[in-house]
């Protein structure tokens, strides 16, 4: 995209007099600054360093690249075979083809209700979902290095957890290092009564160098910025700066050709979402206004193959599926949506909804945030922003700090990461307040991680432990942590943080 648009300005620059042949080099380069191009540019070459990781050893193999350790694309391969068992029985149970085009008929009737999808009422009561929270989390517990199979580490066999793996995961003084700008001397927005600035004053000065920062157009210096939290009326601007989202009139038509797909094509994922979207989202009391909105983005969502990039740097593959009568023929596969529907997609598209309003970009935001960071809360892996790692820190952090309540809820059958796991596997949407919700979301987006999720998830337990520690069951436990949606997040995670004595 920026290419086509780089080549197509520089062919009609070296058309003007003024460029001359000696000084080519130094007047491309003077046209790339004046004329805008240089920022962009910029902006996204630094978005690609966000997204793809660094390169691996010449000599590591290509599977290296998503995923360096082979019990972990074992897992992740075997969990994908589940799912795909699953589509597929229902596929039979149901005498419902994986895909199949829809009758004229039917494309016009979606044409014309595609805003007001929220009216239909099919009966979906025999779809099933694919997999829930918990079935997840059984599989993570099962984890095992093979290499410790036989005489574990001593200092590993300490951890009282569910998640049996030995990955490096950080302590709080690493988290301080990396996260000090959450500092106690440091002003954040979320915080009503820091000690050290006036939150009146910080936020009047917060909002100047914000309107500065899109000024600007630079993404680099978004990305720092937001890590002190967005005001509201720049958050979506800021956002879309980090990610590079600019909604040019291609990414319009684009979306526009993924609209057309969903018309023409029906897939069984489709009743999937929409079952989805009546369990979640239209009993939740601040989503059920974008009901429309989630099954437009979701149903494109299904559809996108853009979305296959990921892969290359994820531990998943794209499943398969070939066409009738040609099964195992290669010539013949095609990859069936790459997003298979789970719940939490649907909570990952709903706060967006706050900040934007038309499809096409609510859209692009959406596949943006999920390609950077979503996808690691539903894929087996060992990347530190994983749900594997992001389950181990956060019981390492609750096992080293709150060594009395951790093994309490161990004894009593409530082990903590049965309760925390939705949380961070929906990255507390649907949990904490919108504001609040927006406000945590703001520093995924700052720190380039989703770490932050499972320190949240320790903070909350840290500030429920008096209660917590007088319960004796897991289902007392759960009704004690039940209602998260009156906490302030900032606070809750600078106690914890920069108060916890290391």
């Amino acid at each position: 995209n920026y290419h086509c648009q780089v080549s197509r300005r520089q062919f009609v620059s070296l058309h003007r007099p003024e460029i001359k042949l000696e000084s080519l080099k130094e007047d491309i380069k003077d046209f790339l600054k004046t004329s805008g191009w240089e920022k962009k540019l910029q902006n996204a070459v630094y978005s690609e360093l966000n997204v793809f990781p660094s390169p691996c050893h010449p000599a590591a193999p290509p599977e290296h690249m998503k995923e360096p350790l082979a019990y972990m694309r074992k897992a992740q391969g075997s969990w994908e075979k589940r799912i795909l068992k699953s589509l597929n029985s229902m596929c039979t149970e149901l005498s419902i083809p994986l895909a199949q085009k829809r009758p004229v008929s039917e494309q016009k009737e979606l044409l014309n209700k595609w805003n007001e999808m929220g009216t239909d009422e099919p009966d979906l009561s025999l779809f099933r979902p694919v997999y829930a929270p918990k079935d997840f989390l059984e599989v993570l517990m099962n984890l095992r290095n093979p290499n410790y199979e036989n005489g574990e580490q001593p200092s590993f066999r300490s951890h009282l957890g569910l998640i049996q793996v030995p990955l490096k995961v950080k302590d709080i003084p690493e988290l301080k290092e990396d996260f000090s700008e959450l500092g106690l001397n440091i002003g954040q927005l979320g915080i009503d009564d820091s000690a050290q600035v006036p939150p009146e004053f910080f936020e009047n000065e917060h909002v100047r160098v914000g309107q500065k920062v899109l000024a600007e157009q630079d993404s680099a210096a978004a990305q720092q910025y937001v890590r002190q939290g967005c005001p509201t009326a720049l958050r979506a601007d800021l956002w879309a700066l980090i990610l590079n989202i600019s909604n040019q009139p291609e990414d319009i038509l684009y979306y526009e050709q993924l609209k057309s797909n969903v018309i023409q094509h029906d897939l069984l994922v489709d009743s999937l979402i929409y079952k989805d979207v009546k369990l979640t989202a239209s009993n939740d009391d601040y989503y059920f206004v974008f009901e429309d909105y989630l099954y437009q983005v979701l149903l494109c969502f299904s559809r996108d193959t853009s979305v296959l990039e990921h892969f290359t740097y994820s531990s998943a593959t794209p499943p398969k599926s070939y066409i009738r009568g040609k099964l195992g023929m290669e010539e013949y596969a095609v990859f069936y949506p790459p997003n298979v529907n789970y719940n939490s997609f649907i909570l990952s598209v709903a706060p967006l909804c706050f900040l934007y309003h038309e499809p096409s970009k609510l859209y692009q935001i959406f596949r943006e945030m999920y390609v950077r960071f979503f996808f690691r809360l539903h894929s087996i892996s060992s990347h530190p922003s994983g749900i594997v790692s992001l389950c181990l820190l956060f019981e390492t952090l609750l096992q080293t700090h709150l060594p009395q309540l951790f093994y309490h809820l161990r004894e009593i059958g409530a082990q903590p990461l049965r309760i925390s796991f939705k949380w961070m596997v929906r990255a507390f949407s649907g949990y904490l307040a919108t504001d609040q919700l927006l406000l945590l979301w703001d520093r995924i987006l700052g720190y380039n991680s989703l770490e932050i999720l499972a320190v949240l998830a320790a903070a909350v337990f840290a500030f429920r432990a008096v209660n917590l520690m007088e319960v004796t069951s897991l289902a007392a436990a759960e009704a004690v942590l039940a209602d998260l949606s009156t906490l302030k997040v900032m606070p809750l995670l600078q106690i914890f943080l920069f108060a916890t004595v290391t």
